[in-house]
């Protein structure tokens, strides 16, 4: 239950947090600039340990890492990692437990309740081989995926993901803003257009000893992107006592 504690006191955090933003609104962030990054982008030590010096946002990120065994991953290959938050995590849960409960399954109290096998499937989703800074993924429009369609790309595990840079307005001119970089399932490949469930990304371009780190906005509701697709998973382990992961 650490987990759930720990984002009740992240509630209170937050109302404490916005009490002060209006006094200190006007001063500049030290380190992060919106949706570009960190001022000083290096951090001296590997992708996993850069989760481990935020435990505010990551550890039960770091947590599911290490139940499965991804953590050496992190920790010692050369791979793009989309890091949702600790947040994305726990409304996962919450909205998986909404349906386990009604459907009269055990619901999920902690991290361990939920097999490796199944948080490997949802975690390899955001981990790519290779060194990707946002420079390095083309433009994509939601609106106009014919034009700009970013690109697909295999993650970890497999799993074919679209990757792309959204190029914002400004002034009244179409894509003269702001550059964001965004990640998006692809659900069904057979129709590979339809349907994406898509992330933003807050900071870009951390780097570690072995990687680089695109931190996904709060804005990604669930973690592993398909929430459904988790709740048949957890519902096939709990009904039948075990069984394998599709």
């Amino acid at each position: 239950m650490y987990f759930i504690k720990k984002h009740r006191r992240y509630y209170l955090l937050m109302i404490i947090i916005m009490l002060i933003t209006g006094i200190i609104s006007c001063q500049k962030t030290k380190d992060y600039y919106l949706d570009s990054g960190l001022a000083n982008p290096y951090f001296k030590g590997t992708t996993m340990d850069y989760l481990d010096s935020k435990p505010f946002y990551f550890d039960s990120v770091a947590l599911v890492a290490r139940l499965t065994g991804m953590d050496t991953v992190l920790s010692e290959d050369s791979v793009t990692f989309f890091a949702p938050t600790d947040r994305s995590i726990m409304r996962l849960i919450n909205a998986a437990n909404e349906d386990l409960f009604k459907f009269r399954y055990d619901t999920i109290k902690t991290l361990q309740d939920i097999p490796p096998a199944i948080w490997r499937k949802y975690l390899s989703r955001y981990i790519f081989p290779g060194l990707n800074q946002l420079k390095d993924y083309p433009q994509v429009d939601y609106n106009l995926l014919l034009n700009y369609p970013g690109q697909g790309y295999l993650s970890w595990d497999g799993t074919p993901m679209n990757i792309g840079v959204v190029y914002n307005d400004a002034n009244g001119v179409q894509y003269a803003g702001y550059r964001q970089l965004s990640i998006a399932y692809i659900p069904d490949i057979s129709n590979p257009t339809a349907n994406w469930i898509i992330a933003y990304v807050a900071s870009s371009n951390i780097l570690t000893n072995n990687g680089i780190v695109h931190v996904l906005s709060d804005t990604h509701t669930y973690f592993g992107f398909d929430l459904d697709a988790f709740v048949a998973d957890m519902e096939s382990v709990m009904g039948h006592g075990g069984g394998t992961v599709k």
